[in-house]
């Protein structure tokens, strides 16, 4: 019999618990959850969905031994975990006549012991490169491609798999998807590239996927990495629905946008879909260092597939959700479950959710939102884990003073930074020339008494070039944006507990 989830803990009961606390805590949750109750809550409904297996689960006295016999046969295995540490920007609030907002930092965390087990594993990576090789990336930067390619491919185990499509106006497979033992040979294809045609990033993608899904297999971390330099023009909406098809296969897919012409906008909803990254690479020198350093990243992977479930109260909102690490970028919020890809070995996935809170709340403690977790472990025989975090807080009168956690703090701070040049965005499609120009010069002050000297003069001549031309330039947009997201990398500690 095959258990998708853990019963106990969806219902959050001990494992010796009667018939009748079970019935209770699912009548519990279920007030909060159910979709008609809860409406408008994506979250909520997929969590409705799990308590009703659980609850089936347990209540079935056949089933529930069965259950419990594969637990204990689990149990022998040595199998690892992650842990979901949920931090409020606030334990106690104040009843208000308005609305509030609250923050909670939600931090997924790989287990510490697989830090130092080195075990012998199975192919770990099953990569595939999707490299633009259009006109534009004549010269210098394909060549900075190829020397990134070749130095991917020298630092693969023989084991892994790696595929490599070159696209322009058509797709072509330049290594069909072949363990990395003939590093010689596979380096060659490489070099035969040649910059021609036009850019049309469905057909490359589409081939990449493709080829990804030959090894496609849940011990390996089975990812597609797309660069390019240009913009593509009348596909975007088949690359959303193949980064769909992609993300129910278990395929992350990640994308680097080379020099200024390419669509940020289009890249950062194409690889939020399947909970990978993108990432803005200036200048063609730096292209050898973004990719070796973005595989390594692969290559550590503890979890994959990892995505968070957020519910909150019927009568609290989720307005945002935003990961602070390992790649900061703004999430979806709109499906069930939000994306996240990777849980990295050595370092936590970090998010930080915005709430607003209803007005005049009831005095006592009350429930805030349900987060799961979940996530394929790599190493575990059984792959699937799950882990339920309940949050609550107290409403009082005279809510003690209390500062909020260092790390929410510092989050906000730089968050807003990254907030400021977005709302300057939105300004200058708005018309509002004025108010783009201010945001600006009020970005350029914070980053300056922050010590981003070189930020903060980019922003300020910005700010001169909206006032003449009611336009960001290309570079200027993408500078502010990617740099002012990377700024978030220090907000918490690499190293957690």
């Amino acid at each position: 019999m095959n258990f998708d989830i853990d019963p106990y803990s969806v219902l959050g009961v001990p494992g010796d618990a009667s018939p009748e606390e079970i019935k209770a805590a699912y009548r519990r949750v279920a007030r909060r959850l159910h979709p008609d109750i809860n409406q408008g809550s994506p979250g909520a409904t997929v969590q409705f969905q799990d308590i009703t297996v659980a609850n089936e689960i347990l209540a079935d006295p056949d089933r529930r031994r069965a259950y419990d016999r594969e637990v204990s046969r689990r149990s022998l295995e040595d199998e690892l975990f992650f842990a979901l540490r949920v931090t409020p920007s606030k334990r106690s609030v104040a009843s208000l006549n308005e609305p509030q907002v609250i923050y909670l930092l939600a931090e997924i965390l790989p287990d510490p012991s697989a830090r130092d087990r080195q075990q012998r594993r199975e192919r770990r990576l099953n990569l595939s490169l999707v490299l633009d090789h259009s006109n534009s990336m004549n010269g210098t930067r394909l060549d900075k491609v190829k020397v990134a390619a070749h130095q991917i491919i020298d630092n693969l185990a023989d084991h892994d798999i790696i595929s490599v499509v070159g696209f322009n106006d058509r797709a072509e497979v330049i290594i069909p998807a072949t363990p990395a033992s003939d590093k010689k040979a596979l380096k060659a294809k490489i070099s035969m590239m040649n910059a021609s045609g036009g850019t049309e990033i469905f057909k490359g993608l589409s081939e990449g996927v493709a080829q990804n899904r030959r090894y496609l297999a849940p011990k390996l971390v089975n990812h597609v990495i797309l660069l390019t330099d240009g913009n593509t023009f009348g596909d975007q909406e088949e690359c959303f629905k193949l980064a769909e098809e992609a993300t129910t296969d278990g395929v992350g897919i990640s994308a680097m946008g080379l020099g200024q012409e390419w669509n940020d906008e289009f890249l950062d909803k194409l690889v939020s879909i399947t909970g990978g990254t993108s990432a803005y690479i200036k200048s063609a020198s730096a292209v050898v260092p973004f990719l070796n350093d973005h595989v390594r990243n692969l290559s550590d992977a503890f979890a994959e597939r990892l995505q968070l479930s957020v519910a909150p109260d019927p009568d609290v909102q989720l307005e945002t959700a935003f990961k602070l690490s390992p790649n900061p970028q703004p999430l979806p919020i709109d499906a069930g479950y939000i994306p996240l890809g990777s849980l990295q070995a050595h370092r936590p996935t970090s998010i930080l959710l915005q709430f607003q809170m209803p007005e005049n709340m009831n005095l006592g403690f009350r429930s805030l939102a349900r987060l799961v977790a979940v996530g394929d472990i790599l190493d575990n025989i059984r792959q699937k884990y799950q882990i339920v975090s309940d949050v609550s807080l107290e409403v009082s009168e005279n809510p003690p003073l209390e500062d909020p956690p260092v790390a929410i703090l510092d989050a906000l701070g730089k968050l807003t930074l990254y907030r400021m040049q977005e709302r300057a965005q939105e300004a200058i499609e708005s018309g509002d020339i004025r108010e783009a120009t201010r945001r600006l010069e009020n970005l350029a002050t914070r980053l300056l008494a922050m010590g981003e000297e070189e930020l903060a003069n980019q922003a300020l001549s910005e700010a001169r070039r909206v006032a003449h031309t009611h336009s960001l330039s290309d570079k200027g947009r993408k500078d502010l944006k990617y740099q002012t997201r990377h700024l978030l990398l220090g907000s918490l500690t690499e190293d957690n507990p």
